[in-house]
């Protein structure tokens, strides 16, 4: 097994590695902002969603998501952050030199480690506030999920903060939507355009669409 450590602790197994797990989250994003447009619904309907989760079969399907989620953004933050700091030593090594960032490199691409950190927060907040809640805390016979999202959410400095958080991961998806493909290979003259801009739409629908429900729940209170 030692052929397959020392690939996939090469630059080119941990950039496979961040884009297979990059892959797999993005496929979750959609999953997520989905069960999420139930509270647009209303109440019993985002109630009776989070319940059929918490239900059977589908409980224990979700458990097993679950274990691959977290290993999903371990590997990916552990690689990124090692591939990070394998760039930083490069340059580094090469501070004496002047260069110009290529054309092709974009700010996203350039601020993927800032964007990766503050998303990361956000992701914390976001499990606390709202996983934890719904498994661990706030749900009661009078206190419901639909409720703690909304009390949430009429929070000003969260709600911004939320807001913020969704924008930002928009933006680290500009960049890493389509690099996963290019790191995996998937390039032809042909569809790589078109990759770059389902990539783009992806982004810019993913953010706005998390970026709504703090902003319509602060505002409209979900009636």
């Amino acid at each position: 097994m030692g052929w397959l450590s020392k690939t996939l602790n090469s630059a080119i197994g941990k950039k496979a590695l961040m884009a297979v797990t990059g892959l797999f989250l993005i496929t979750f994003l959609c999953v997520h902002v989905f069960g999420n447009t139930f509270l647009y619904v209303g109440k019993e309907a985002f109630n009776a969603y989070v319940e059929t989760l918490e239900g059977g079969v589908i409980r224990a399907i979700l458990l097993v998501i679950e274990v691959v989620l977290v290993a999903a953004f371990l590997i990916h933050i552990y690689n990124g952050v090692r591939l990070t700091l394998q760039n930083w030593a490069a340059r580094g090594s090469q501070k004496y030199a002047v260069s110009k960032p290529a054309p092709q490199v974009t700010l996203a691409s350039r601020s993927m480690f800032v964007s990766a950190s503050i998303v990361f927060i956000f992701l914390v907040i976001h499990l606390r506030n709202f996983w934890y809640e719904f498994k661990f805390g706030g749900v009661t016979d009078t206190t419901t999920p639909y409720d703690i999202v909304v009390s949430t959410f009429q929070i000003p400095l969260y709600s911004l903060l939320y807001a913020v958080g969704a924008a930002l991961l928009g933006f680290h998806l500009y960049h890493g939507f389509q690099s996963a493909f290019q790191t995996l290979g998937l390039n032809h003259k042909k569809y790589t355009p078109i990759i770059l801009w389902v990539g783009r739409i992806y982004a810019i629908f993913i953010g706005l669409a998390f970026a709504s429900f703090p902003i319509y729940f602060f505002f409209f209170g979900g009636k």
